[in-house]
């Protein structure tokens, strides 16, 4: 790596939607690390990173594309990740699900990672998912470095 190199992170955000158990559509879409998100991980390496983990996966509302400013989802529906693993060397994928009972009614247009203190990391805008109660969301979202 020379001095005028950059480290690059990238998100990609895999979604599978299911209607009473059925595949209906499966998305992938690269997604926009925040500048939130930098200022973090440099406070990890640091050793000053206290709460900077993802935590949680959040959907909300608000269709306008992402932005390296944003910092919050609007109308927020949030939920602990289900787990995470490192599929490849510089990669970590966080795994997730919405069940048929959660977010019911959300028209769900952006889909964010959040750290333990409430950063938002990552944020992604798609066309409107209209959420009932027979529609299941999971996916998962690697960052690579």
């Amino acid at each position: 790596m020379q001095a005028t190199d950059k480290l690059t992170v990238r998100g990609a955000l895999d979604i599978t939607v299911r209607r009473r158990g059925v595949i209906i559509e499966r998305i992938a879409m690269p997604n926009m690390i925040l500048e939130a998100a930098r200022l973090g991980l440099a406070a990890l390496i640091a050793g000053d990173g206290a709460g900077k983990d993802i935590a949680e996966i959040g959907v909300g509302t608000n269709g306008d594309g992402p932005a390296p400013g944003d910092t919050g989802l609007t109308g927020a529906f949030t939920k602990p990740v289900s787990g995470f693993a490192y599929p490849a060397a510089g990669e970590v994928r966080f795994d997730w699900r919405l069940e048929t009972t959660e977010a019911n009614g959300l028209a769900i247009r952006e889909f964010g990672l959040i750290t333990a203190d409430g950063t938002l990391f990552a944020r992604k805008t798609r066309q409107p998912i209209e959420k009932a109660d027979d529609i299941s969301l999971d996916g998962s979202w690697t960052i690579i470095f």
